[in-house]
């Protein structure tokens, strides 16, 4: 199932369960998870990206140690709602990842998640180095609460 609505994948996993939201760029890929009862998203490792069989081998390796349930891949969309071809990409990437894991796969609109994972990592103090290391994890920490907050709270 690859789904852009929280009350689908609520329905889907109505006793919750660990997520894993992926934050896609062209050569790397920021990770972070949550805890089963959707309380708190965590910003993960960074990972370099390949071809997907490498990212599949590495995501899998994540998805069994957390026994994660679900995937909230971040939908870069243009700031007027509209979607570009990185949309269109992530997109086909959420397919490859449904095929792999036979998982739900949650688009969620990921629009000034990098932005305020930025003014977040300022806020405590990182450095440029250490922001320019992270920030795409931490941007899939933004996401990722985001749609736990919509999941544990009702909100569609």
């Amino acid at each position: 199932m690859i789904t852009e609505s929280a009350a689908e994948l609520r329905e889907a996993l109505p006793d919750g369960g660990a997520l894993l939201a992926l934050d896609l760029g062209t050569k790397t890929i920021g990770t972070a998870t949550c805890d089963a009862g959707w309380q708190f998203a965590t910003a993960g490792t960074t990972l370099e990206r390949g071809k997907f069989g490498r990212d599949r081998d590495r995501l899998r390796e994540i998805i069994e140690a957390r026994r994660v349930k679900a995937i909230v891949l971040g939908l870069p969309r243009n700031m007027d709602g509209s979607e570009g071809p990185r949309a269109q990409a992530s997109r086909a990437y959420a397919r490859n990842l449904n095929a792999a894991f036979e998982l739900p796969v949650l688009l969620w609109d990921e629009r000034w998640s990098t932005a305020s994972a930025e003014r977040d990592m300022i806020g405590q103090d990182f450095s440029r180095r250490k922001r320019a290391e992270r920030i795409d994890s931490h941007a899939a920490a933004v996401f990722l609460q985001g749609a736990i907050d919509a999941l544990a709270g009702g909100i569609l």
